[in-house]
């Protein structure tokens, strides 16, 4: 079970990563490229912090399965630029959804507290669609002030470390956990739901000037 959530955690977020390859115009190794980047990043962060060795998405070749999979997918069904940008969100917030429910399981299991073990949740969640918007010189989703995306991430792992210490964490908690992320950040978007800025006298896309 533990494993299959992780694939479909790779897979979403590597059709995200296609999805904005396709949009940016890049090639099909640059697609697959960028699909794995993101399929695989989180999940390489967090093995390499929770020090188990050598990562999952090295040690197990079924981890390169979904990013191929994903690139031959919007290779030949991706259509208008429209729906990648669609696509390439609802998809990444799929991701998300399964990856901080997995990462804070994985970490939990490596030993950790519940408290840090949620970090790294959240870690696994963001870290991998930070490695695909900076590749594809991208704003980070993380960094914009529309949509909860960190904060979604955060509740569910959050959620995840709390059932599993007083015992309720199961397929189907873990289930309704990642259904709640996942609606959270779709509804964010759909409202345009914002993050305060960080400086308060700031206007959109301004920087804060601090005199000399």
């Amino acid at each position: 079970m533990e494993l299959a959530m992780d694939l479909a955690g790779v897979f979403f977020f590597a059709m995200s990563g296609s999805l904005l390859a396709a949009r940016r115009g890049f090639d099909i190794v640059g697609s697959l490229m960028l699909g794995a980047c993101v399929g695989l990043g989180g999940g390489i962060l967090r093995d390499l912090i929770i020090d188990q060795g050598v990562p999952n998405a090295f040690a197990s070749p079924v981890y390169l399965l979904p990013p191929v999979l994903a690139t031959v997918l919007v290779y030949r069904f991706a259509a208008s630029e429209h729906r990648y940008r669609n696509a390439l969100t609802t998809f990444d917030a799929a991701g998300m959804a399964l990856f901080c429910i997995g990462g804070t399981k994985i970490a939990l299991a490596a030993g950790l507290n519940p408290v840090a073990a949620a970090v790294l949740g959240l870690i696994s969640a963001v870290g991998g669609g930070v490695i695909r918007d900076v590749v594809a010189n991208e704003d980070p989703q993380l960094f914009h002030p529309r949509g909860l995306y960190a904060i979604a991430a955060l509740l569910g792992a959050g959620l995840t470390s709390a059932a599993s210490s007083v015992g309720w964490l199961n397929a189907a908690t873990g289930l309704a956990i990642a259904v709640l992320v996942f609606a959270l950040r779709m509804l964010s978007l759909y409202y345009r739901w914002e993050i305060p800025l960080a400086g308060r006298t700031a206007r959109r896309g301004e920087p804060v000037v601090t005199p000399r």
